[in-house]
């Protein structure tokens, strides 16, 4: 991810769950995504940040849950609240697994990614799903890089539109099952895809 980015988040872990671990902050859209799923065995959670309500659901559908996040804070609660799940810290730009999911979940995560990581570590989910898996994730609704001021501290961001991430779907045999600018009028974009074929 974009340099010292599980660092930041390390500073504002505990803030971050006491905030999150209750709220309905993208669920409805995750449910959605779980209503697709053709099996409930294995599911990813990348930046899954100190677990909570993502977590939570995904147990609730009786998948078995990888969890993983640059934040070793956030690892530390999310480890502490959950028993079952594996978690892992880890930047998912060079995190592998010889693993394939039945769902993998990147909400609000990998818009964190440097630019030229998008298409590469999305094609790199795609992969890890099985046949009919799906893949949830968020996006921004723009192409090029910025920096938020945040917390008194700058977080990166990066976006390659629309468009680029319906090639990368397409290109990594995976059809988008819906898209929605689901905060409009900000640019931020969630898409549910399935992948087709292996």
């Amino acid at each position: 991810m974009s340099a010292g980015i599980g660092q930041k988040y390390d500073k504002i872990s505990q803030w971050w769950h006491d905030q999150h671990v209750h709220s309905e902050y993208g669920l409805p859209q995750i449910r959605r995504a779980i209503s697709y799923t053709w099996e409930k065995r294995k599911a990813l959670d990348v930046g899954c940040g100190s677990g909570g309500r993502v977590i939570n659901l995904l147990a609730s559908h009786g998948f078995q849950i990888t969890g993983i996040d640059a934040s070793e804070q956030m690892i530390a609660l999310a480890r502490h609240h959950h028993t079952n799940p594996e978690f892992i810290v880890a930047d998912i730009c060079q995190w592998d697994t010889a693993q394939k999911f039945d769902l993998i979940v990147a909400w609000d995560s990998i818009f964190h990614l440097p630019l030229d990581m998008q298409r590469p570590v999305l094609s790199k989910l795609c992969g890890m799903l099985h046949t009919n898996g799906i893949l949830i994730y968020t996006f921004g609704d723009e192409i090029g890089e910025h920096e938020s001021d945040w917390h008194d501290d700058k977080f990166y961001y990066s976006a390659i539109g629309i468009t680029g991430n319906l090639e990368v779907m397409m290109q990594n045999n995976c059809e988008c099952r819906h898209l929605e600018l689901d905060q409009y009028p900000q640019k931020h974009v969630y898409m549910i895809a399935q992948k087709i074929t292996g």
